[in-house]
C-alpha cells in the first residue's frame, strides 16, 4: 500500500496533467481558429499547445511534432526557441492584410473596425515579442 503523501502527489499530478491537456487543447483550437480569424495569431497558440502537451500527453506532443503543418515550426522552435525574421515578417504582413480586408468589409461599423484594429495590434505585438533568430 502506498503512503498517503504518495497517493496525494499522484492525484495532484493527474489533476495537473489534466489541466495541462485542457489548456493545450484550448490553445490548439485557438490556433486553428487563428488561421481564419484576422488578428488572432496562430503561432503562439500552437507553441503553447505543444508546451502543454509535452508535460501532459506525450502522444499529442508527438502528433504535433510529426504533423506536416505544425511539425516544422515546432521542431524549429524546440531547437532554437526563436523565429526567423522571414517567419515573423510573413506572420505580421499576413495579419496586416487580413485585418485590413476585414476592416474594409466592416465599413460603416466603427466599433467592429476598432475591435479589429486592437486584435490585429495584439496579434502583431505577440509575434514581434518572440525572439528573432540571427542568420
Amino acid at each position: 500500500m502506498t503512503p498517503p503523501d504518495a497517493a496525494q502527489a499522484f492525484q495532484r499530478s493527474r489533476l495537473v496533467r489534466g489541466l495541462l491537456w485542457l489548456a493545450g487543447s484550448l490553445s490548439l483550437i485557438l490556433g486553428v481558429i487563428g488561421v481564419a480569424v484576422p488578428g488572432l495569431p496562430t503561432t503562439p497558440f500552437v507553441l503553447l499547445a505543444a508546451a502543454c502537451y509535452a508535460k501532459a500527453s506525450p502522444r499529442m506532443h508527438a502528433w504535433l511534432l510529426n504533423h506536416r503543418l505544425t511539425g516544422p515550426l515546432l521542431r524549429d522552435w524546440e531547437a532554437n526557441r526563436s523565429l526567423t525574421r522571414r517567419t515573423k515578417a510573413i506572420a505580421v504582413v499576413s495579419m496586416l492584410v487580413m485585418v485590413s480586408f476585414s476592416i474594409w468589409s466592416f465599413r460603416h461599423r466603427w466599433i467592429a473596425q476598432a475591435v479589429l484594429v486592437v486584435l490585429g495590434a495584439v496579434g502583431a505585438w505577440v509575434v514581434l515579442r518572440i525572439p528573432t533568430r540571427k542568420p
